[in-house]
């Protein structure tokens, strides 16, 4: 460390506590130097994000990438296997046939696809997986099946294909058995007998064949924070390691049997500690029951569902490329990129699958191809803010994987009701803040696009086992569009802009925006003046109007403005701004609006007052 560090660091909190000083038009020397706490940023887990980070955070380095216990990757690739799979799930795509799939198969793994998931719960079945698999070589490409109830069927019909093709002994085979995870977030999943059946028989077989998947993506579906989501995942990995072993495998090969999944969202910094922290954690897990050696398991990243709007879901490309590059960064063994309109009931209207699925494909191939991600190993290690929160992370997962493990493991933790009590808790402060918009979603509560085209009724339907984030505005929207329909227009508000552009512009914006992220459109006169005939005609019979301008604007002719509106006939009149500016009268609004109000509550008065 520097000889001057402390000095520097003391310059940095003055000029901190300058530019405080400025923004509140006080003495700089009437300013704390601590005042640059104040940007500190608190996550749902309750760990501290301070604005900077130096030496003075520096940890000693940590183990090598490749070595127990994992933090910096499970292995360490040449150049021709640099980076992370790009995994693409085929066979959710309604009424399409067995050979057409492995038609987008054999095409996706020409065009940069190198990891496979098929799903077999929906119109592909177990009959059709042989020639599903036609033409892809098994050896070459890892692949995982999604069977539910029929794993212990497509097991059989998966494991005659391996037989038959060259090379049986070098595949990469998952059977995704999650009966732990699965009834988390109502997936489709065999019950755990039947899973670590499965699980000794493939511990028997060439290759690599796995069994049990950790599926952490489910909590993430039901609102788990990032904590949560590893250490309940922590929790179902010992309970399906206990169940192994008491199965008769020995301790290393059910450790072999058991692979994780893990959603990753567009909180960048924190996506990257996440996968860093789950893997220490599990090697430590491994270290326990005596195979450090061995507890370098498979780990999948899904962009998470959550996160997806069905309102300008174009958006969700950018979520997708952060949330992506968050998982490679962090280590993950591949990576699935979900297609942008996933959350949208058969896709966005007029957007073909091939397109959906080809955009998805090549936010990995462009992070990995172009921007040479994969050719540097644990990019972000080192990192004072990354290696803090990475500990910070793995320990407040192993605190909730302790506590569960206290109450009994994993089973009876969730027969209990505890564990769903905690993923109710975490969904309702994400949802609060999404309702309050302290938590901006681009597109749903922040900059909403009114003029997109509306969803089809039979596509305004939410996803099952997901509680997205912008659920609760978009159903406000649904509820809008559903007006469009029935009476040829969207509910409006009138904006009563007081004084001049310049002085009023900023609050008719704020409204606009508030507005329009509840479905309800505008109509916006321009500056009015009480008392004068343009403002009584532009108002006349509003079943809602909203008060726009400056604070002093609302002092000076406020009152008189509320008493023009009343008497032409608003019917329910709000502010925009805070009550202060009408603290000294009678003539008051209905309501105010602004950043403090719970949007979605209020929002959804409104439309139930235009008839929405």
């Amino acid at each position: 460390m520097p000889e001057d560090f402390h000095l520097r660091q003391e310059a940095w909190y003055r000029s901190v506590a300058g530019v405080f000083a400025r923004v509140e038009r006080r003495d700089v020397a009437d300013v704390p130097l601590n005042v640059w706490r104040k940007l500190i940023r608190t996550t749902y887990d309750g760990i501290d994000v301070r604005p900077l980070y130096t030496r003075a955070d520096e940890f000693s380095e940590s183990a090598a990438p490749g070595v127990f216990p994992f933090t910096r990757g499970n292995e360490v690739k040449d150049a021709r296997r640099a980076g992370w799979g790009v995994t693409e799930t085929f066979g959710r795509v309604a009424g399409e046939g067995a050979a057409s799939v492995n038609k987008r198969i054999l095409h996706a793994l020409y065009n940069g696809t190198t990891d496979l998931v098929l799903d077999l719960t929906g119109d592909l079945t177990v009959g059709d997986l042989r020639e599903v698999l036609g033409g892809v070589l098994l050896d070459l490409v890892p692949l995982r099946i999604v069977a539910g109830a029929e794993t212990r069927a497509a097991a059989d019909e998966l494991y005659a294909v391996i037989d038959a093709a060259d090379n049986p002994g070098r595949v990469s085979v998952e059977l995704s058995c999650a009966p732990l995870t699965a009834p988390v977030d109502s997936s489709a999943s065999v019950d755990l007998d039947t899973a670590v059946d499965l699980a000794v028989e493939a511990s028997g077989r060439e290759g690599e064949v796995r069994a049990i998947l950790v599926d952490g993506a489910s909590f993430s579906n039901q609102g788990a924070t990032d904590a949560q989501e590893i250490g309940f995942a922590l929790a179902a990995g010992v309970e399906y390691l206990r169940a192994l072993v008491d199965a008769g495998l020995d301790t290393a090969s059910a450790l072999r049997q058991i692979s994780f999944r893990f959603a990753a969202t567009d909180d960048q910094f924190a996506q990257i500690a996440k996968f860093r922290a789950a893997r220490e954690l599990w090697a430590r897990v491994a270290e326990v029951v005596g195979h450090a050696e061995d507890g370098g398991a498979p780990q999948h990243a899904l962009t998470a569902p959550v996160m997806f709007s069905q309102r300008d879901p174009w958006v969700n490309m950018l979520r997708s490329t952060v949330a992506a590059f968050a998982a490679g960064v962090g280590g993950a063994t591949d990576v699935e990129v979900l297609p942008f309109d996933a959350a949208v009931r058969g896709g966005l209207q007029g957007t073909s699958r091939s397109f959906a699925h080809r955009i998805a494909r090549n936010t990995n191939l462009l992070l990995l191809e172009e921007s040479h991600l994969g050719f540097v190993v644990d990019p972000g290690g080192g990192a004072y803010f990354i290696e803090d929160l990475t500990r910070e992370l793995a320990d407040a997962a192993w605190s909730i994987f302790t506590g569960v493990e206290a109450d009994g493991g994993f089973r009876r933790h969730h027969e209990s009701g505890a564990l769903q009590s905690a993923l109710d808790e975490s969904h309702e402060a994400v949802r609060a803040d999404v309702a309050h918009r302290r938590k901006q979603i681009t597109g749903i509560n922040e900059f909403p696009n009114l003029a997109e085209k509306p969803l089809p009724a039979d596509r305004r339907v939410e996803p099952a086992g997901v509680r997205r984030w912008a659920a609760g505005f978009e159903a406000l929207r649904n509820r809008s569009d559903a007006f469009l329909e029935e009476h040829g227009s969207r509910p409006r508000a009138v904006l009563i802009p007081i004084g001049p552009l310049a002085k009023h512009n900023v609050r008719t914006g704020f409204a606009t925006n508030l507005l329009a992220s509840g479905g309800i459109e505008v109509v916006n006169p321009g500056q009015l003046v009480p008392g004068t005939d343009e403002f009584t005609e532009a108002v006349k019979d509003a079943e809602i109007a909203v008060l726009c301008g400056a604070d002093p604007e609302y002092t000076a002719t406020g009152a008189e403005a509320v008493r023009a509106a009343r008497a032409a006939g608003v019917g329910t009149l709000l502010v925009a701004g805070s009550p202060k500016s009408f603290a000294e009268t009678e003539d008051i609004p209905d309501d105010y609006l602004n950043l403090t109000i719970d949007a979605a509550a209020t929002l959804a008065g409104l439309l139930e007052t235009l008839g929405a």
